[in-house]
C-alpha cells in the first residue's frame, strides 16, 4: 500500500499545491500538472451533474485505474484535495487521511495571515504536517 501524491485544486480549477510522496508516478512538467488540474476540475463538475437525482451528487469521489486510485475530497469552499494512492488502500483509511490533510490545511495554511486564499500554497508547516501524516501510516 502506498500514498503516491497529493494535489490541491482551488475552486476555479487551478492547481495550488502538488507534492509527490513515493516513487511510481510519472514526473510531469508544471504545465502538464496545470492542464491535469483543470481537466480534473472539469470532470468533477460534469460528474456532479450526472446524478439521476438533481442536486444529490458532489461529483466523482474515486477514479480508479489498474495501478492507482484518485480519491477526491471536495470541501465546502470548493477546494478539491486529490490523493493518489495504490489500489490496495481501503476507502476508510483514505477518507480518514483526507480529513486529516484537510485539518492540516485549515490549521497551517488558512490560519496563516500571510496566505492569500486561492493562491499557491507555500507553507513549510503544511509540508511538515503532510510528511508526518503520510509517513506515520496515516
Amino acid at each position: 500500500m502506498a500514498i503516491f501524491g497529493l494535489w490541491v485544486i482551488n475552486k476555479a480549477g487551478g492547481l495550488v499545491y502538488q507534492r509527490t510522496f513515493a516513487d511510481g508516478l510519472a514526473q510531469l512538467t508544471s504545465n502538464e500538472y496545470l492542464v491535469l488540474a483543470g481537466t480534473l476540475h472539469g470532470i468533477h463538475a460534469i460528474t456532479s451533474r450526472l446524478s439521476p437525482i438533481p442536486g444529490q451528487s458532489s461529483g466523482a469521489q474515486v477514479i480508479e485505474g489498474e495501478t492507482f486510485k484518485m480519491n477526491v475530497l471536495l470541501t465546502l469552499t470548493g477546494t478539491k484535495f486529490i490523493l493518489l494512492t495504490s489500489p490496495a488502500e481501503t476507502s476508510s483509511s483514505i477518507d480518514a487521511l483526507l480529513q486529516k490533510i484537510y485539518t492540516a490545511y485549515s490549521e497551517k495554511v488558512m490560519q496563516n495571515p500571510f496566505h492569500t486564499p486561492e493562491m499557491p500554497i507555500r507553507s513549510e508547516a503544511f509540508d511538515v504536517s503532510l510528511g508526518a501524516l503520510v509517513n506515520t501510516g496515516h
